[in-house]
């Protein structure tokens, strides 16, 4: 124990009368600590974003979507157009275990009041919707079956087009709106679910009856249904009952019926792998501050040549100086992990108001690992080769 106190407190002392090569070679490990740990709190960030804001409609929702949806063709099923209509809605309502089936029409409309004037994901759908969806009304209230069956020219807006059309939350209901050329009075504002990421969120909607949007969708087609279970105990009966039904008039390629859990196991295993690729190449930048590390201590090697011959002249052995380089190296490579990792709480302390990026405990285990296992691997050469002089040898090369 007393040697291994004695070997740090040398290296601590060696790496203390070179401040400002000290923090320079720490400088490269600390830029590629950080970038891993940044990029890992990042997509930690990403992923918990989807599943807050897929467990905000319930886990009980169930989705039918056109065409076939999977990891390969996710982008062309999302934007298949319409395909269901009324006859799907009224079959879908006999299964039992369905408490809500939502048929909906979407479509990126511009919405517009006096020189404001924004593209946002227009909804015509039934009552319900606000029910699966869990939204609530802050201001105003939301359409009714009432004002659905009548057709009214009726809209409720999400928290964000309400403040970037109209100015405002709080003074948006009874104001009338353009969605493209039709007037639509709102008669409610949503209230906020959060969520920063920017682009469309659950909070960038607006929504309005199915037979108000006739104009939009002559047709009478839908882009999607929802069916809202019982409980969440029987979504997967449910799914069975809704494949067996629309099977009758499609063929199984023409839809996918889907859950909450399942398009977070598929958003979940992209957002992995993307993750992994991002972080790989991070690391690569950890190994370029390696390399700094050994250059340095390759210098270092050669400028205390005459140091060295003196401890090998009072009897230290070939491992002594091999142990006082390594642990130099380690001690470097260490103080640039904990330089990069407080960069990180820095930087991630900053986002969070926006973006829910966290760091983990695995990130912060892998980040002081990763860098203890660079001042061992990097450092162990230039050490080597300071273990190898004899006195007679550092007394000639001086």
């Amino acid at each position: 124990m007393k040697y291994l106190s004695f070997i740090l407190r040398s290296s601590l002392e060696d790496l203390r009368r070179n401040k400002l090569r000290t923090l320079l070679t720490s400088l490269g490990i600390l830029i590629g600590i950080a970038s891993v740990v940044l990029l890992t709190a990042f997509g930690l960030g990403l992923k918990k974003y989807i599943e807050d804001q897929f467990n905000s409609l319930g886990s009980n929702l169930i989705m039918i979507m056109p065409g076939k949806f999977s990891t390969s063709n996710a982008q062309s099923a999302m934007t298949a157009s319409g395909k269901f209509d009324d006859k799907d809605v009224i079959n879908l309502k006999k299964i039992k275990t369905a408490l809500h089936v939502i048929p909906a029409f979407v479509k990126n409309s511009k919405i517009s009041s006096g020189g404001n004037a924004a593209t946002y994901e227009l909804i015509a759908s039934t009552e319900d919707i606000f029910i699966a969806m869990n939204f609530e009304a802050e201001y105003g209230k939301l359409f009714d079956k009432a004002t659905v069956t009548k057709g009214s020219k009726v809209i409720v807006l999400g928290s964000k087009p309400a403040k970037k059309i109209l100015g405002s939350v709080e003074g948006a209901v009874g104001k009338i709106v353009k969605v493209e050329d039709q007037a639509f009075k709102v008669i409610g504002v949503l209230k906020s679910k959060g969520g920063g990421m920017g682009g469309q969120g659950m909070d960038d909607h607006v929504f309005i009856p199915a037979k108000a949007a006739l104009t939009f969708n002559p047709s009478k087609k839908y882009y999607a249904l929802y069916v809202q279970a019982k409980d969440k105990e029987v979504v997967d009966e449910t799914k069975l009952a809704i494949n067996k039904t629309l099977l009758e008039r499609y063929d199984k390629d023409d839809f996918t019926v889907t859950d909450q859990k399942e398009i977070l196991n598929t958003l979940s295993s992209i957002f992995d792998m993307l993750n992994m690729v991002l972080v790989g190449i991070a690391t690569i930048s950890l190994v370029v501050g390696g390399v700094g590390v050994m250059n340095i201590m390759y210098v270092s090697v050669a400028e205390r040549v005459q140091e060295i011959g003196v401890r090998r002249a009072v009897g230290a052995n070939d491992h002594d100086i091999l142990y006082l380089f390594v642990s130099e190296s380690v001690i470097l490579s260490i103080i640039g992990g904990i330089m990069g990792l407080s960069l990180s709480y820095l930087v991630v302390a900053l986002i969070q108001p926006i973006f829910p990026a966290y760091i983990d405990l695995k990130s912060v285990l892998l980040a002081l690992g990763v860098s203890t296992t660079i001042g061992v691997v990097f450092g162990v050469f230039p050490a080597k080769k300071a273990s190898s002089l004899s006195p007679i040898e550092a007394r000639r090369k001086e």
